[in-house]
């Protein structure tokens, strides 16, 4: 069976001259308060007995976890990531003999009161090997700020169109489309903001009084918006 030609792809339509069309985009850039903050905590524990190292490890792993429930509403969520416990082998010697067991566990918290972040974060890296990673600033998926950014899009496109028509001077008629850029592929909408990670802290509970709590200033978050838009309007005389 002979190969059929390749069906030719419809042209965009362009108007005509009783009905012209603009074709213009609009975009909105926003920058906003974060409204979480995320933070990584690993707590890890060694022993030359597998028993003693998943013991200690149970052991900081509640103390953690009971230290972050602690601060009830401002924390949103908390969940347990990842666990293991694995051996260490002696390097040299024959045979596999085990020098030591290492366990771990990774824990993430996120905090909508930014006040108690920094309290929070302080008090936990001060625990015996305990590490802290983060916070990570971020929007919620369903924030306002996003419809805000699409709003001003949309409205900056019709105010740009409306401009191109007075150019013109004449006016719209009618809106043909409104769409995201490059919606027939679906890409996700609006990719996760950038956020800024202080610096891991991991140290030992030695000493005595509490550390001073951080100072944690909230990285501002960009929301990014864009769409295209196609209007009709009046033919002008030109």
């Amino acid at each position: 069976m002979a190969p059929t030609a390749e069906e030719p792809q419809p042209a965009l339509p362009y108007g005509t001259p009783d009905s012209p069309r603009i074709a213009v985009r609009g975009e909105a850039r926003l920058e906003v308060d974060p409204e979480i903050a995320r933070i990584g905590i690993t707590v890890t524990a060694r022993g030359t007995d597998r028993r003693d190292a998943l013991t200690d490890l149970t052991r900081r792993n509640t103390t953690a976890l009971d230290l972050v429930k602690s601060y009830g509403d401002a924390v949103e969520h908390v969940e347990t990531g990842a666990f293991s416990i694995s051996p260490e082998l002696t390097k040299h010697g024959r045979g596999e003999r085990i020098r030591a067991y290492h366990g771990r566990v990774h824990i993430t918290a996120e905090l909508t009161d930014f006040t108690a972040l920094g309290e929070l974060t302080t008090r936990l890296a001060d625990l015996d090997l305990t590490r802290v990673d983060g916070p990570w600033w971020a929007l919620r998926p369903d924030s306002p700020s996003y419809r805000q950014a699409r709003r001003q899009a949309v409205h900056e496109a019709v105010q740009r169109a409306r401009e191109y028509a007075e150019a013109l001077g004449t006016t719209l008629s009618a809106l043909v489309e409104l769409a995201d850029i490059g919606a027939e592929n679906a890409p996700p909408a609006y990719p996760a903001a950038p956020g800024r990670a202080m610096r891991s802290m991991a140290y030992a509970a030695d000493a005595v009084e509490e550390a001073a709590p951080l100072d944690l200033e909230p990285q501002r978050q960009r929301v990014y918006a864009q769409v295209n838009a196609r209007f009709t309007m009046a033919p002008p005389q030109l």
